[in-house]
């Protein structure tokens, strides 16, 4: 299994998840039965390891190619510098030009990544079947034949630097997680940088340090190969063999270095941190942990999911939910291949002091240590491990990361079944004894995170920096072999030619209505012993009343917050002892409960679902407590950039009708939601028959149905229809641009939208064909125009909302606040592009092809599968749907597109900036005289106007 640090959540969710947890009639995690994963292994002569793991049933192939080079590896004075060449080398080749791998990867209808960590960094793709023999060449291109230029790292840089403000200094508590906790995990380790590196050192690369890079680091001997999914083992074999055994590794070794070993921490220390926009402080504590494959590990894991996963866990318990001293609570345990650290973390409550939740959180980690755990929370922790095993191995592409994963980490691809195994053997005492030896409050260090407006005068910008001399890390030697150029075109290899294509059955859909009126539909999707069930009750936040914006998504809180007889925590521990992965929520259209469990439990899980659903018990503790937390997430959304351009957005797209309130509700709105509120909507909207369940997974039909018959044949419908609802999207409204001036925000929030049609009109698919040309992954006009061309985004994308009534097209970005307005003309110029200039046929052909290939990708997992049939229910599409989709959107040529597209204009735009105003509004007001600023202290969500005395204002 994969063990990653979780850290602090920036955000908390608007509804809580609906829980996770053991019960009454517990199962017992080794009776549910994991599939161990199977591959085969083979080395070529240069080194490459090569694992195969083929699945007949898969409608896709996963290539991965891993090399075992990562953070840990960045030059002296160059932090990011892996991460930025994971970026470089993805984008040029001697016979690719800049950006035609991504181009390929979607034209196929597939998707691409990258990441990288301290010990690795990967490159994947999953396409259809037959594009495997060119991802291997991709693949093969960019280890042997990779250009890089100036252009390629100078673009590159600037992107990176962008994604570091988007994911590090915009956020409110992105400093802490990426600066501070990382700096303070580790003195003399190599592991002690951040991985994305700094603004700085980023600047100060050159080049030549990126060619230098890549001759130390890159070459067949460093590299693992993972193919998972729909191929041919021998076929597989030889196409290897001919792109790959010719590579050869360069003359010089890899780099090595004294890599200093961790001096044990023999007295605690204490950080206090100061950043922008930090609406509540937040505490944590480190701890020295291990290495991914020390044999404590999985006890470490048991003991993690004890404190922390689930509504259940212990922190979750005693600072959340029973003192509400903090809006949320964790602890993770991070290990790499050299060595690991424990991160536990809390964000204070407002108006709760921080003394008083450091006190807590310390108190339950000295718990851990000085009281056995319960057999119950063993077998729940465990219970929990299996079952998400279970769900990540349910894919080839899942299959084929947590091999990745094991290799690079653990030296051993045999790991995460070894370690599934130990996880079933841990007892109390093992989780005690490591609580004693690793939890030593000799060894740890405290954090404390405020915003800047508490920082003592005096005390300097990087007060957080941990005190200890940075390690001196490895001088890469210079580069002795001559650059690559990007050939002239025709002197270029063409890509290989296509392998046969394999068609792919869809998954039968069947459904049946039961007697009180409820819709059921059924979906065999697997044959792993996993289910997932959707229930979809239409209304969901447009029935919300004007002034109680959020109560559909309070209702589908605090339906798990006590419901037959049994307490919120009851049911936590009852469902997370099953494996059940249970949530929920309201969007604009429509309320959706789901759960995924292991078919073993799923009975057991019908029992607590069935009283969720039916018998809420919505005491006036459970609403206050879940009032409490619900503004204390809000409060954080309000500072970030992003989230807040969202609903401004909304706003000015609907106005005063049931889309423009906000899902999630606002802080003032919540606080006037009463029991009988909640109450009352879930008497109105929760019924049979307003409602839709579907089952997917590996229950054959029959048995869904009888599983649902089970769950709900004691729901019965109230007299009388099921209620009207109010107007949902309104009249068009004439365009704004709104700026809202956030001081200190470490990055502009850019978006724009004008509204689309609904999604069971005909006209939504040549717009999502639109839409798809414009923004969608990194073939659309807006990351070419803004990331690829200008490095000015992390990325630039463009999405087309599903709604019953009308849509909402929108385009989403960030930058660095000097770039907003320069940006802002960047998307409306790709809005007109869209209406005003013809697209070729072959381009309309290529996004008709991600598209459907997108589509196929959902349909591989329960969840997913369960997702579009859900949307189908929501939206009033047939449920042939799966099947006419590809079709729908085949349909659509240069002229109706064209058409659709006349929706699409600047000059009807909605235009949000979220950021620094002083950085940007005279160039904005420069090109839109008319843009209103409102201060954020001063936003108004809960008006149609924003709390603008006129609509124009």
């Amino acid at each position: 299994m994969t063990r990653t640090a979780a850290l602090l959540g920036a955000s908390l969710l608007a509804f809580a998840p609906l829980a996770s947890g053991p019960a009454f009639a517990q199962t017992d995690p080794a009776s549910i039965v994991v599939p161990p994963l199977e591959y085969t292994h083979r080395e070529l002569a240069n080194g490459l390891d090569v694992y195969a793991m083929p699945d007949p049933s898969a409608g896709t192939v996963t290539v991965t190619l891993w090399y075992d080079v990562g953070g840990k590896d960045d030059p002296e004075g160059r932090s990011g510098f892996a991460h930025l060449f994971e970026h470089i080398l993805s984008r040029k080749t001697v016979n690719l030009p800049y950006g035609q791998i991504s181009t390929m990867v979607e034209n196929a209808g597939g998707s691409r990544n990258a990441s990288t960590g301290q010990d690795f960094t990967n490159y994947y793709e999953t396409v259809p079947p037959q594009y495997l023999e060119t991802m291997l060449w991709t693949h093969a291109e960019r280890m042997a034949r990779p250009v890089v230029d100036q252009e390629v790292f100078d673009t590159e840089r600037s992107i990176v630097q962008e994604e570091l403000r988007q994911r590090v200094l915009a956020p409110p508590y992105g400093r802490f997680q990426r600066f501070v906790i990382g700096d303070n995990s580790y003195d003399e380790s190599i592991y002690r940088r951040s991985v994305i590196g700094s603004l700085e050192e980023l600047n100060s690369a050159r080049i030549e340090d990126a060619r230098a890079f890549h001759e130390a680091y890159y070459r067949p001997a460093t590299a693992t190969m993972i193919v998972s999914g729909n191929f041919d083992p021998a076929e597989l074999d030889r196409l290897v063999d001919q792109y790959f055994a010719d590579i050869r590794n360069p003359d010089r070794p890899v780099p090595v270095f004294d890599r200093p070993v961790e001096t044990p921490r023999t007295a605690p220390r204490l950080v206090d941190a100061y950043a922008p926009n930090v609406p509540l402080p937040a505490v944590g504590v480190i701890y020295p942990g291990v290495p991914a494959n020390h044999p404590d590990s999985s006890a470490l894991e048991v003991m993690s999911g004890i404190l922390s996963r689930g509504d259940s866990s212990r922190l979750h318990q005693a600072l959340v939910y029973r003192t509400q001293l903090a809006a949320n609570a964790g602890l993770g345990v991070g290990s790499n291949e050299e060595d690991g650290v424990i991160v536990a973390t809390a964000t204070v409550a407002r108006g709760k002091a921080m003394a008083d939740v450091e006190a807590a959180l310390h108190a339950e980690l000295a718990r851990m240590r000085d009281e056995p755990v319960t057999a119950a929370e063993l077998a729940e922790a465990k219970m929990e491990i299996v079952a998400s095993e279970l769900r990540q191995r349910e894919t080839a592409s899942g299959r084929a990361f947590i091999l990745g994963r094991a290799i690079v980490s653990e030296n051993d691809p045999g790991a995460p079944d070894r370690n599934l195994a130990a996880v079933q053997a841990v007892t109390a005492a093992d989780v005690q004894r490591v609580a004693r030896t690793y939890l030593n409050d000799q060894a740890r260090v405290s954090l404390r995170y405020q915003d800047e407006s508490a920082r003592p005068e005096g005390v300097p910008e990087d007060s957080w920096r941990n005190p200890a001399p940075v390690p001196t890390f490895v001088t890469v030697p210079p580069a002795i072999l001559p650059p690559n150029e990007l050939l002239p075109e025709g002197q270029r290899m063409a890509p290989p030619a296509l392998g046969e294509a394999r068609a792919m059955a869809t998954p039968q859909v069947v459904e049946r209505r039961l007697p009180n009126g409820l819709r059921v539909i059924a979906a065999k999707s697997t044959d792993l012993p996993i289910m997932n069930a959707r229930l979809v009750i239409a209304g969901g936040a447009a029935a919300d009343p004007e002034d109680r914006a959020g109560l559909a998504s309070m209702t589908a809180n605090l339906a798990s917050q006590g419901a037959g007889g049994r307490s919120a925590p009851e049911i936590a521990r009852t469902l997370e002892a099953l494996g059940a992965n249970v949530g929920g929520g309201a969007d604009a259209d429509g309320t959706t409960l789901f759960v995924s469990a292991p078919i073993a439990s799923a009975d057991a899980v019908a029992e607590v679902v069935a009283d969720i659903v039916m018998s809420p018990a919505f005491a006036t503790e459970e609403l206050e407590r879940a009032r409490t937390q619900t503004i204390n997430g809000l409060t954080v959304n309000l500072r970030q950039p992003g989230p807040l351009a969202s609903l401004v957005l909304n706003r000015l797209a609907y106005g005063g009708s049931a889309y423009g309130r906000p899902s999630s509700g606002t802080p003032e709105s919540v606080a006037r939601l009463t029991r009988d509120d909640v109450a009352g909507f879930h008497e109105r909207w929760w019924r049979p028959d307003n409602a839709t369940l579907i089952v997917t997974g590996g229950m054959d039909p029959e048995a869904a149905f009888a599983f649902a018959e089970s769950m709900f044949d004691g729901w019965t419908a109230p007299g009388g229809a099921v209620p009207a609802l109010p107007v949902r999207a309104g009249a068009v409204l004439p365009p704004r641009v709104v700026v809202v001036d956030l001081p200190g925000a470490g990055q502009a929030a850019v978006t724009a939208g004008v509204r689309g049609p609904r999604r069971s009109d005909d006209a939504w698919y040549p717009l999502a064909v639109a839409n798809s040309i414009m923004g969608s992954g990194q073939n659309g006009h807006l990351f070419q125009e803004i990331r690829a061309k200008r490095g000015l985004s992390y990325g630039a994308y463009s999405s087309l909302g599903a709604r019953v009534d009308g849509g909402l097209l929108s385009a989403t970005t960030q930058t660095k606040n000097e770039s907003a307005a320069e940006v802002v003309g960047l998307v409306l110029a790709e809005f007109d592009r869209l209406r005003t200039e013809a697209v070729p046929d072959q381009e309309v052909t290529d996004r008709e092809t991600y598209l459907t290939g997108g589509f196929s990708r959902s349909l591989e997992t329960t969840g997913g599968l369960g997702g579009v049939l859900a949307d189908a229910v929501t939206y009033g599409l047939p449920l042939g749907e799966i099947e006419a989709y590809p079709g729908k959107i085949r349909a659509t040529t240069p002229e109706t597109l064209m058409a659709a597209a006349q929706a699409v204009s600047s000059e009807q735009a909605y235009v949000v900036v979220v950021g620094q105003a002083e950085m940007f509004i005279d160039d904005l007001r420069a090109a839109h005289p008319d843009v209103v600023v409102i201060p954020a202290a001063e936003l108004d969500l809960n008006s149609a106007t924003l709390g603008l005395s006129s609509p124009g204002a």
